[in-house]
């Protein structure tokens, strides 16, 4: 499990590991460790040429001090400083090791010619949100240079993922004890390239947003037992499509159908349940369910659906509401659901602009959640699940090629299955996620896909899962 804590968690654990270690130890274990993530992107640091961005705080001591180490291991290293006084100490070791320091001049610092890349050392998770006028001028200068953030991107709000103001797009961050909420949560966490995180040693309290890994998927995964029969491994009920979408219901059936409970049932348009057993014979009709699947496809008839499953739902039946029957959703919910809305799906929900869910899509998803009583699933580049009681999972598989007509059925079948199989709409929700973003990575191999090709590659990211 990847978990992100609050920049207040982490001060509190880092003061806990000050106060038994030398002055200067912990930040020279975090500089070792950003030189160490420099000279693997550089491949040899003798020769380099290394531009640092350095701010006044800790953050710049932590890039001055690496600075130091690439100089000492033949890397030209020169600094741009941008306040009057900067970490003292780091800026001597640099020097002493043969490096350059200078404060930033719009007007005339420009990045020496062979710059291999920079260094963003300007603000770190203590800072607010934003750039002042003299970095945003440095950032413009260095664009088209590779990025190596410390800790986060200078510029983007670290407790939320949000980015309110100018900030730095890296296109590698290295961060120290663990993540933060900015490297997991869109937009800060698509302005973070790739996450290299460094161990501190930090003890460190839970965390209220984490990602999901394969070895956490897998453990999750409901599995038959030896005296299992398709009955005890779960029905799932599919209220999807129409004579007007018939796709959306095979298409959730597909993602019902990927083995993952013991059997499926299709309730709907005559006609569509035509095609579907046509496609899927073993899918059966109308009968008992463990949980269900309703509002793909369904139109004009979304709110009857959605009313006979919340019907079941008040004798415990667990539900997936999706699409066409979220605009028929009233809060609380009174029967376990997890609700799968775009962005602009639950802006219709909720009264708000697309525009500001997306700009601040945790903190949206976490009181949509709180206020339906359900888990939300806020769908996007990194789909973020997030529970009533504020926990918050972030989905960080999948691909580009995923934003395809129909993938969101796949995805309102796949989670249908797994609550049917026993596990809670939080889980369910978060490894449906993570698996349907996993399938459409193996499924696409770098290429273009359609749903069905998400459906298909269900089975082969569990076995792999399994073994």
């Amino acid at each position: 499990m990847r978990h992100a804590h609050t920049v207040e968690q982490v001060r509190a654990a880092e003061d806990v590991l000050l106060a038994r270690m030398p002055e200067g130890a912990l930040m020279a274990r975090a500089a070792h460790g950003l030189a160490q993530a420099i000279i693997d992107l550089l491949g040899s640091p003798y020769g380099g040429r290394v531009l640092l961005l350095v701010g006044p705080g800790n953050n710049g001591g932590d890039a001055l001090f690496a600075g130091a180490v690439l100089a000492r291991r033949g890397c030209q290293v020169e600094a741009w400083t941008f306040a009057d006084r900067v970490h003292e100490e780091g800026e001597r070791a640099l020097r002493a090791a043969g490096g350059r320091s200078s404060r930033f001049d719009a007007a005339t610092s420009r990045p020496a010619p062979g710059t291999d890349l920079v260094v963003d050392g300007i603000v770190g998770i203590g800072g607010r949100p934003g750039l002042k006028p003299d970095a945003i001028a440095a950032r413009d200068q260095v664009t088209g240079l590779p990025v190596v953030a410390v800790d986060v991107p200078s510029g983007v709000d670290v407790d939320s993922g949000e980015t309110p103001g100018p900030h730095v797009t890296a296109d590698v961050t290295v961060t120290f004890g663990t993540h933060k909420v900015a490297h997991l949560v869109d937009p800060a966490a698509a302005a973070c390239g790739a996450v290299h995180l460094v161990d501190l040693g930090l003890a460190l309290p839970p965390a209220d947003v984490e990602a999901l890994q394969p070895v956490d998927v897998a453990a999750l995964l409901p599995r038959p037992g030896t005296q299992a029969h398709k009955y005890t491994r779960g029905v799932v009920g599919i209220r999807a499509g129409s004579s007007d979408y018939p796709g959306a219901g095979l298409l959730s059936v597909a993602g019902a159908s990927t083995g993952l409970c013991g059997m499926v049932r299709y309730v709907g348009d005559a006609a569509v349940a035509t095609r579907v057993r046509d496609v899927h014979p073993e899918v059966v009709g109308d009968g008992r369910v463990q949980a269900w699947v309703v509002g793909s496809g369904t139109g004009p008839h979304a709110a009857a659906e959605l009313a006979a499953v919340l019907r079941d739902g008040e004798s415990g039946v667990p539900c997936v509401i999706d699409a066409d029957a979220l605009a028929h959703v009233t809060a609380p919910l009174t029967s376990p659901a997890v609700l799968t809305p775009h962005a602009g799906e639950l802006a219709a929900m909720t009264g708000v602009d697309r525009a500001d869910i997306e700009a601040a899509p945790l903190a949206h998803a976490r009181r949509a959640a709180m206020t339906y009583d359900a888990v939300v699933l806020l769908k996007g580049r990194h789909t973020l699940v997030a529970a009533p009681d504020g926990r918050v999972r972030v989905t960080t598989t999948g691909t580009p090629w995923l934003a395809t007509a129909g993938a969101g059925d796949v995805l309102g079948g796949l989670i249908g299955a797994l609550l049917a199989a026993g596990l809670d709409p939080f889980d369910a929700a978060s490894v449906g996620s993570w698996v349907h973003g996993a399938a459409a990575t193996l499924a696409s191999d770098g290429g273009p896909i359609v749903a069905v090709d998400v459906a298909s590659a269900v089975p082969a990211v569990v076995r792999r899962l399994l073994a």
